[in-house]
């Protein structure tokens, strides 16, 4: 069923059209689509807001982890370690050296030649005559 409703004035939100309907005169709005003002603005629900802040705030924790990530502390003192220079004698070898090392240190021979090595960045055990080596220094 439908139903007509004669308003004695005109209607002014949009384009209005006069119909006839029989001897009277009724005035039939038909609304045209127009710009809304604002059109271009974007218009969040609160689930929307909720949504875009967790996303923000997600981001922002994963970089405040980021950051934080090259900021861990370690066991191991912050300078140089703590070393003594010796110079080879003829005919000594890399595992003599590192046997003197382990022995004043309480170490194992074998962890003491890597020491050595790293310290001095050798390829292999071989060292020469008058060559200065660093060495770890006893506690």
């Amino acid at each position: 069923m439908s139903t007509i409703s004669i308003a004695p004035h005109r209607v002014s939100t949009g384009r209005s059209t006069a119909v006839r309907v029989g001897t009277s005169r009724v005035a039939a709005t038909r609304r045209v689509a127009q710009p809304a003002r604002g059109a271009g603005r974007v218009r969040l629900t609160r689930r929307g807001r909720v949504v875009v802040f967790l996303f923000a705030f997600a981001v922002v924790a994963a970089l405040a982890v980021a950051i934080a990530a090259g900021s861990a502390a370690t066991r191991d003192g912050g300078g140089a370690p703590a070393v003594d220079v010796v110079t080879v004698a003829p005919g000594e070898t890399l595992w003599d050296i590192a046997s003197d090392v382990a022995a004043a240190s309480g170490g194992d021979v074998r962890g003491a030649m890597a020491d050595i090595q790293d310290l001095n960045t050798l390829d292999g055990s071989m060292v020469y005559a008058g060559q200065q080596l660093r060495i770890p220094a006893a506690h």
